[in-house]
């Protein structure tokens, strides 16, 4: 169990490296999970950096370095003492931490979990089914996933769907790039297509949690493993269909019969009606106190040898993009 706080806090100097632009340091999970529990400082000569995906500056730091990515990746011990990822990863340096279970906790803030863990009765559902008169919605930004495109175009030959994103915008409105509302704009479908850039165990982002929160149907293309995550009674999954003709057949059917939409809707969200590990217990600030705790005896990956190996590593993944980028590949 996770004490609450003292009023006699340990201080400890972070930085945070390499994250997507408009990331708050001083107004995210990490930092707001250490500031319960400690006196945090945002500092240029930091104890611990946490870094991401989108640069390089973590080079520059010699400190215990914690990765986190959202991105489709693997992590590479040779640059980091710790990372928190999608992957299922038993290594004691790794927290499984997918982008859906950040996503969730910033939308517990302000909507609570009523619509997660509290499944509508029939009655309920039909009323909310009745209430979405639209079909089908995209929101979508990266043309590059062929998957989703073609799927879009392939369901809009059936029945109208509508896109509100940057790409393939079909609606003539600017949504906003906040997530209020994308959920605003969603809220108003019975379908959700919910597919990820790519597909690899474990990779999950908030697409699929989105609909959730509104009350509609997911329809899910990326993790083989999302049964782990969510109730797969509770969305439509890609993967348990032979083809997309059939796929689509079942989607039209449920949008004709009031009685399969209910038997979607009324299933809990996640398997066993039970929330994800990752707000249930204390896991995530056990794994960062136990780094607090030991990183006065460890010494950082950056002081030891394995910092050539990582920039051996970096120089050949780095020859892989340019290669992939050439032949006209995705590298995400």
């Amino acid at each position: 169990m996770i004490l609450a706080s003292t009023g006699m806090e340990k201080a400890i100097k972070i930085d945070f490296i390499d994250f997507w632009n408009g990331f708050d340091k001083t107004n995210n999970l990490f930092y707001n999970l250490l500031s319960k529990h400690y006196k945090v400082e945002i500092s240029t000569d930091p104890e611990l950096v946490f870094y991401s995906s989108f640069g390089r500056e973590y080079l520059k730091y010699d400190c215990i370095r914690i990765f986190y990515t959202p991105e489709n990746e693997r992590v590479d011990f040779s640059g980091c003492d710790y990372a928190m990822t999608f992957d299922w990863n038993n290594d004691p340096r790794h927290y499984r931490l997918p982008l859906y279970s950040i996503y969730y906790q910033g939308y517990l803030d302000g909507q609570g979990l009523k619509n997660l863990v509290e499944p509508p009765s029939r009655l309920e559902a039909a009323k909310i089914w009745k209430e979405k008169q639209k079909f089908c919605c995209i929101v979508v930004s990266n043309g590059k996933a062929k998957r989703r495109i073609d799927f879009f175009n392939k369901l809009s030959a059936y029945k109208q769907v509508d896109s509100g994103g940057r790409y393939l915008n079909t609606i003539g409105a600017d949504i906003g790039p906040t997530v209020m509302d994308k959920l605003n704009f969603i809220s108003q479908y019975r379908f959700v297509i919910s597919f990820e850039n790519s597909s690899y165990p474990g990779y999950t982002t908030e697409k699929i949690l989105e609909p959730f929160f509104v009350n509609s149907i997911p329809i899910y293309w990326g993790n083989p493993l999302i049964g782990e995550d969510f109730n797969k009674n509770r969305f439509i999954n890609y993967s348990d269909f032979k083809d997309e003709d059939d796929l689509i057949q079942f989607i039209l059917a449920v949008d004709r019969d009031a009685d399969l939409a209910m038997d979607i809707l009324t299933e809990p969200v996640f398997p066993g009606n039970k929330e994800p590990v990752y707000q249930r217990d204390p896991g995530l600030f056990n794994f960062l106190r136990t780094i607090i705790d030991s990183k006065d005896s460890l010494k950082p990956v950056a002081r030891s040898e394995k910092r050539i190996l990582h920039f051996l590593h970096r120089q050949v993944r780095q020859v892989n993009r340019y290669s992939n980028i050439l032949l006209g590949k995705s590298f995400r």
